[in-house]
């Protein structure tokens, strides 16, 4: 039976001489496996649909397993990220993280949506080093985990100065700092971004402009927080960590 989905395109694997197997993230039925019969031949008319970070309608024949794409319609081919290689690692690690971080078939059309609006806005140029921030405490809730950011994970305090302990699941209060000795130290911007990324919805972010130390700061927290709770080894992740070092590299000479 032939049905009709929205979906974005996560993840494709060459099957064979001309065939691709895609993995396709969709608002109806979440995570789907689909075989593309002859995407790879260039005049397919699966062959544009078929490329990564693409948003569209497909047309999937069903089975219990593999299913298959008869065809497709796009509306986004997401072209500024794939004419960019470091857009393409962004977009790459949200995809990675999308498609690790879900089970097949569970759907999720909140998690669609974001998956949508975070390519979508790297796509128009927004600041893909936040984009990917937003997104990965957005993710949190869909693997599990709920870091504690609307007071001190220890005494339940909600003013004073907080760092972030990752013993402790949050943020903790400089009452209770003793608590963690391994606390990071974050500035008060951060502390409040890290709870705007949690709680905010991204539909709604203006033009946002986050000073490099801040994002540094950002960076590590949500960085050691996925080390310790996801569970998540990506290769895109580590991917992103070398270009920023090398990027660093870059600015240091010039």
């Amino acid at each position: 039976m032939l049905e009709k989905c929205e979906g974005i395109i996560i993840r494709t694997t060459n099957y064979g001489e001309t065939n691709k197997i895609v993995t396709l993230y969709t608002r109806e039925w979440g995570k789907i496996g689909v075989m593309a019969r002859g995407a790879k031949k260039p005049n397919s008319r699966l062959a544009a649909i078929t490329q990564a970070f693409t948003y569209g309608y497909f047309l999937v024949q069903k089975s219990s397993g593999l299913g298959s794409l008869q065809q497709g319609e796009m509306i986004s081919s997401m072209r500024s990220i794939r004419e960019d290689i470091f857009l393409t690692a962004f977009a790459s690690y949200i995809v990675d993280l999308t498609d690790k971080g879900t089970d097949d078939r569970k759907p999720n059309p909140y998690l669609f949506e974001l998956v949508f609006q975070a390519l979508n806005l790297i796509n128009e140029g927004y600041d893909a080093e936040i984009i990917v921030n937003i997104f990965e405490m957005k993710m949190l809730n869909a693997l599990g985990l709920y870091p504690v950011l609307n007071q001190c994970a220890v005494c339940g305090s909600t003013d004073g100065h907080f760092s972030f302990s990752i013993r402790e699941g949050g943020l903790i209060c400089h009452r209770c700092l003793e608590k963690d000795p391994y606390h990071y130290k974050i500035s008060p911007a951060t502390v409040k971004l890290l709870r705007v990324f949690y709680y905010f919805d991204l539909s709604r972010l203006g033009n946002i402009s986050v000073k490099p130390e801040t994002k540094a700061e950002l960076k590590k927290v949500i960085t050691a927080y996925y080390d310790e709770y996801s569970g998540l080894n990506l290769k895109t992740k580590k991917f992103l960590n070398q270009m920023a070092k090398f990027e660093n590299m870059l600015n240091d000479h010039s």
